[in-house]
């Protein structure tokens, strides 16, 4: 019984400890410094399982994870209204900071609530595709736990709900 006490104080210690550290920034990282649109695509998803991006089967120059791709956001009518929406949904979502904003581009930073994680999430306007392509990607660790995919697919489904109000 002492013993399991001990380890139950000592689990609780290192909960601590973490969060203490999340909230002083030190799982921030880095930004990656090669962000953007080059040749009409976003980078690449990771090598390791933390990215999404749903340009990822279009790089011959690097291998391929089937896990990473994920759909681009259709969208109907002008392409600018459709990321103009989309800018207004990264601003209202809870934990993101919308960046940089241009014509056909948003990059935004969003950070888990209590360790505070950051992930780089990125969207490309493609008029002559009538969609907007994604590339969500966790800036440390190898396994984000499907938190990319899923902050994607919250977005995609209040980008359709904000089309339809």
């Amino acid at each position: 019984m002492k013993i399991m006490g001990l380890l139950m104080g000592l689990l609780l210690t290192v909960a601590a400890l973490l969060l203490v550290a999340g909230q002083l920034g030190l799982f921030v990282g880095k930004p990656p410094q090669d962000l953007g649109v080059r040749d009409g695509r976003l980078q690449p998803p990771s090598l390791t399982p933390n990215s999404v991006s749903s340009q990822a089967g279009r790089y011959a120059d690097h291998p391929q994870r089937s896990e990473a791709d994920i759909a681009p956001l259709p969208y109907t009518g002008d392409a600018k209204a459709a990321l103009g929406r989309l800018a207004t949904l990264l601003e209202t979502t809870p934990g993101c900071a919308l960046v940089t904003r241009e014509p056909a581009y948003l990059y935004a930073q969003c950070h888990t609530r209590w360790l505070q994680f950051t992930d780089d999430v990125e969207f490309s306007l493609d008029e002559a595709g009538g969609v907007i392509h994604v590339r969500s990607a966790s800036r440390l660790g190898s396994k984000d736990f499907g938190v990319n995919r899923a902050r994607v697919e919250a977005l995609r489904a209040r980008f359709d709900q904000a089309r339809r109000t």
